[in-house]
């Protein structure tokens, strides 16, 4: 298992921790996700043999927020 903590810009809103939250928790192999609000980051533990964290901050994009890791 692979824990990651991503900086993700644009997220305001108790809306922006359930798009966030629901889409990636959603992705196979993802086994935790959690958003921190106030910082800006998000917590991922997720099994890198079943998803790739490229495509984990493509699903945080697509949500309409900027990530960096």
């Amino acid at each position: 298992m692979e824990n990651v903590i991503l900086n993700v810009s644009g997220m305001s809103c108790g809306h922006c921790v359930n798009a966030v939250e629901g889409n990636v928790g959603k992705l196979s192999g993802v086994e935790s996700v959690k958003v921190h609000l106030d910082a800006g980051k998000v917590d991922v533990a997720f099994d890198k043999e079943k998803v790739s964290l490229e495509k984990i901050k493509e699903t945080i994009d697509d949500q309409g927020y900027d990530v960096e890791y």
